[in-house]
């Protein structure tokens, strides 16, 4: 009998750690066993897996992004019947801006207007005149539709025709979006700007300053009071379109109260812990997360 994790866990960047020990901890307390991947293991775990000597029940990957370790480990974990955090083929969908932006439009989810050009190396010439630009306003977001973390890729002032032209042979092989600015409105002192969760079927919503990054706890008194409940919906109606189960949205809130979302899906949620990063999550929120995840396996693996 090959030996049995209710979930596996791969990742590769110091900071999740205490992501993973809390996520363990979660899935421990159902009575389920947990199998930490990094990258002093991940050879000798898919060994074991294709002799047959370890199984899995789910699998969550927040290291295949990133090193070559860990894709061929993915791979062979993709032929058996493991329960994926957020599948490859749906990831790999979900994480496209020019596809997410069309879809988000046809589902009547807001988006800041944009204009979608093609990669540098299928069009030599930008499809652009000064017209076109002008429509963005000045300046204007660029954004490459697949680079994924961190606003890698993200110019946040462009201002010409010759930003576009310099700006997309950086990334030569992707698409890019440029957007409108959004400009939030502020509540009660606090930047209409929020970063919301999603995991299997809960929605999260924190306050977020797309500037200092610093999150804050939203209330449920705050929802009702600055009419916040279009978060959730959207939020919900976001899942409906990318699919995945397990994923972070940005929707900022307008002078005329529209709900536009700004940064569309983020795959790989930055777990870390407020207690410990400026920056970081709210514990609360990151232990709610583990909480959700660990219910879900608990019913999906019994």
């Amino acid at each position: 009998m090959p030996d049995y994790y209710h979930l596996a866990i791969a990742w590769d960047w110091e900071h999740d750690a205490d992501f993973v020990a809390m996520l363990e901890s979660q899935i421990q307390s159902h009575r389920m066993l947990s199998y930490s991947i990094s990258h002093h293991n991940v050879h000798e775990t898919l060994k074991k897996m294709q002799k047959g000597e370890i199984q899995f029940g789910a699998f969550l990957d927040r290291a295949g992004d990133g090193d070559e370790k860990f894709p061929p480990f993915a791979k062979a974990i993709g032929k058996t019947s493991a329960i994926f955090i957020n599948h490859p083929d749906v990831v790999h969908h979900a994480i496209d801006k020019a596809t997410m932006h069309l879809e988000f439009i046809t589902k009547g989810i807001e988006v800041p207007f944009s204009v979608i050009i093609s990669p540098h190396n299928k069009k030599k010439e930008v499809e652009l005149r000064l017209s076109d630009i002008a429509k963005l306003g000045w300046p204007f977001i660029m954004k490459p539709a697949n680079t994924t973390g961190g606003g890698i890729g993200v110019i946040l002032n462009a201002a010409s025709l010759k930003d576009v032209i310099e700006t997309r042979q950086h990334h030569k092989n992707d698409k890019y979006l440029l957007q409108d600015r959004i400009v939030p409105v502020t509540m009660h002192g606090r930047k209409a700007w929020f970063r919301v969760f999603y995991v299997f079927g809960t929605v999260i919503p924190c306050w977020w300053d797309d500037e200092t990054h610093v999150y804050n706890i939203i209330t449920n008194q705050e929802i009702t009071m600055h009419h916040l409940r279009p978060l959730i919906t959207i939020t919900k109606k976001i899942y409906e379109v990318c699919k995945l189960d397990f994923f972070s949205t940005e929707i900022a809130v307008t002078a005329n109260e529209r709900f536009v979302v700004v940064d569309y899906v983020n795959d790989i949620c930055d777990m870390r812990l407020q207690s410990k990063h400026v920056d970081g999550v709210p514990d609360l929120v990151v232990m709610e997360i583990c909480r959700k995840i660990g219910r879900h396996l608990r019913s999906a693996l019994r």
